[in-house]
């Protein structure tokens, strides 16, 4: 699978030779983070006409068979509640979710995937997987799991702590 040509400036190229190490994997890890996100957006509009917003908000879903709360939608995503409506909307007109009030709480309002939703988002995740695993077969397999370790190091670090009382 063949990507395009990296931009000849990124976010990394700002750096200096002398400046903090850290902030030279700061931004090493945000400039390829955002390049893979580019890649896989592009996939996405180019094969389903889709964008990796709407296919994280698929993602979920499909991991909730009795539906999500709008609002869990939205922190599960990291998505506004206002994108995340826009999109339900937009999928619903396309048949791809149903939405209902929620039995708990009639103010809440829970979407769930339709079946036409279950095979289309199974179709993206699938040229996804295979897109991502390309992306990363540059890795030996020793180095993947390494990075994944220091990356689980660096997450246990920023990971939002429960307020105590």
């Amino acid at each position: 699978m063949t990507t395009s040509a990296a931009p000849l400036h990124d976010p990394e190229s700002r750096l200096a030779h002398d400046d903090h190490e850290a902030l030279r994997l700061w931004l090493r890890l945000f400039t390829s983070t955002t390049m893979v996100q580019r890649v896989a957006d592009s996939m996405l509009k180019r094969e389903f006409g889709s964008s990796l917003p709407r296919f994280d908000l698929l993602a979920q879903l499909h991991r909730a068979p009795d539906g999500m709360r709008m609002g869990e939608l939205s922190e599960r995503t990291l998505t506004t509640n206002g994108n995340v409506t826009w999109l339900v909307a937009a999928l619903q007109r396309e048949g791809m979710v149903k939405r209902r009030p929620d039995a708990d709480d009639r103010r809440a309002t829970v979407v769930k995937l339709t079946a036409a939703g279950r095979r289309h988002f199974e179709a993206m995740a699938t040229m996804h997987e295979r897109l991502i695993a390309d992306l990363f077969d540059t890795m030996s397999s020793a180095e993947r799991r390494d990075l994944h370790g220091a990356l689980g190091t660096l997450k246990s670090r920023v990971r939002p702590t429960p307020e105590l009382p």
